[in-house]
């Protein structure tokens, strides 16, 4: 065997050692790891409710999953109201009434055609009156991971993220793990309430646009008016106003 060959092959076996050293230390370090979570779930007690420290991590997971789907339909119907507020100040500024008729009914089908793409916004149930709030909030996560697919990712977590929280969460105590799941749920809860009352809004807006239809044109007019109004003067669309950049348009133009 020439010198060459001999050198060839021993760097090939030593390639080899080294890929094979590199795969048991990936693999002791994953074991290191699982006897580690193992060892502390040994050592903690469930928390309160007997809830054991897998329970608590697969909870933590899904107030977050659902947390960020439904964080894509809110911006879809905060953006949709918040158009229609531009265009209808635009449409105040100049042009006839029918001009202004046509435009109305413009915006007002831009914002309603969300009712009517299954897609877009998700459907949320409503609270009972006795119902407690982590109890709501489970039953809305529910009822969110069974009926909705993630609609371009949305509230789907790339792998290093999920990583990152696999890790982080590693490093908290099952207490800790709880604790932060009650803020979470919290939160959703929040968000829940928030999204709700906006898509209240578009469903009203969306059976009076119907309702209007029997009308000539210009009694509906004055009905496109007062729909688009109560809409921009509602409490629940001038807490989500006040929220936005001063460059948005002021609720006081849409009077």
């Amino acid at each position: 065997m020439s010198i060459r060959s001999w050198s060839s092959s021993g760097s090939g076996g030593g390639g080899r050692r080294e890929s094979q050293r590199g795969k048991r230390g990936n693999f002791v370090g994953k074991l290191t790891q699982s006897v580690r979570r193992i060892v502390k779930e040994v050592k903690e007690d469930p928390i309160e409710g007997g809830q054991s420290r897998e329970e608590v991590i697969v909870l933590n997971e899904r107030l977050r999953k659902v947390s960020g789907l439904l964080d894509s339909s809110f911006c879809l119907a905060k953006e949709a109201l918040l158009g229609l507020h531009n265009k209808y100040d635009g449409a105040q500024e100049g042009g006839n009434v029918f001009t202004r008729y046509k435009q109305m009914k413009l915006m007002i089908k831009e914002v309603i055609r969300l009712e009517t793409q299954y897609w877009a916004l998700v459907e949320v149930p409503r609270q009972e009156k006795t119902e407690p709030l982590p109890a709501y909030v489970l039953r809305a996560c529910s009822m969110l991971e069974r009926t909705k697919a993630p609609r371009d990712g949305a509230g789907e977590e790339t792998d290093e993220e999920q990583l990152e929280l696999i890790d982080r969460l590693d490093g908290l105590t099952i207490t800790q793990i709880h604790q932060e799941n009650q803020k979470l749920t919290t939160d959703l809860y929040r968000q829940l309430k928030k999204y709700s009352a906006l898509r209240a809004l578009i469903k009203g807006l969306s059976d009076a646009y119907a309702a209007s239809k029997i009308y000539p044109a210009i009694p509906r007019y004055m009905l496109l008016t007062t729909m688009i109004r109560d809409v921009l003067h509602s409490p629940e669309y001038m807490e989500l106003y006040r929220l936005v950049p001063p460059a948005s348009p002021s609720p006081q133009a849409a009077s």
